[in-house]
């Protein structure tokens, strides 16, 4: 070093100098300077690690004070996303029961069609079981594009009921109950074919989503997965379980009187 006077003094002379590791740059967040721990996760979703973590670091890190932490990147997007969520997910439901019931006209059949989302519920977490996937944003956006397919299949499937109940009435066969089931069960008959072709359909176009392997594959497959799996199991219970209600719904109801009125 050199004074203004020429004279050149050591730097060993003035100051120990040293080499330690140290940030590559100095960032600030809020006008307080900031470090950034990078944290990658696997295994596990992103919402159940950062709970368990913030346990931790509260019971084993003492923050001095002017100090603050604060957990960002993928799982401060999935907290904004999933507030998001709280409103469009009921939303969903409802305008599904509102289109639903501007068709039927009827509040009864509206909620029964709506028994398809637990039914694909059902199918949609186990496949994410066996998958070995966690809930996500993306999961989340399958399970809304399956409440449509549900109430889509549902409508269909007690559109057929309906047809085939109005026959027999129109034909004079509804004087028992026996009449009744025969109605109800040649309607859930007539049922399976486009049902099942409207499963397939699905299906097939969510498959080769399964299988992909390239950029963006991880993400699209959450997003099928719930559609898959959630099909198959609202196919089987809607077979079964949507005529045996609309049998209780036409016996307890105004069927009831008829078979009455028609013995006596």
């Amino acid at each position: 070093m050199t004074t203004g006077k020429g004279v050149q003094v050591p730097m060993a002379e003035l100051a120990e100098i040293t080499l330690a590791n140290g940030p590559a740059m100095i960032r600030d967040e809020n006008g307080m300077l900031a470090g950034y721990v990078y944290v990658d996760i696997t295994g596990r979703d992103v919402g159940g690690y950062v709970t368990e973590a913030k346990q931790v670091v509260a019971r084993e890190v003492k923050l001095p004070t002017g100090y603050s932490l604060a957990w960002s990147g993928q799982y401060e997007n999935m907290q904004r996303v999933r507030e998001r969520l709280k409103v469009v997910i009921p939303l969903t439901v409802l305008l599904i029961f509102v289109l639903l019931y501007m068709n039927t006209k009827s509040a009864f059949k509206s909620l029964v069609v709506m028994l398809a989302v637990p039914f694909s519920l059902v199918g949609a977490v186990w496949l994410l079981y066996l998958l070995g996937y966690n809930i996500s944003i993306a999961v989340w956006v399958g399970m809304i594009a399956l409440m449509g397919l549900d109430a889509e299949t549902g409508v269909f499937m007690l559109l057929f009921l309906d047809l085939s109940y109005e026959q027999a009435r129109k034909d004079g066969r509804l004087r028992s109950l026996a009449d009744l089931h025969e109605a109800i069960i040649h309607g859930a008959v007539k049922r399976i074919r486009p049902k099942l072709m409207t499963v397939a359909a699905a299906s097939m176009g969510l498959m080769p989503i399964m299988w992909s392997v390239g950029t963006g594959a991880d993400l699209m497959k959450r997003v099928a997965a719930p559609m898959v799996g959630g099909l198959f199991t609202s196919f089987l219970m809607e077979l079964l379980v949507y005529p045996a209600i609309y049998l209780l719904w036409k016996k307890h109801g105004g069927q009831k009187a008829a078979f009455a009125s028609s013995g006596s």
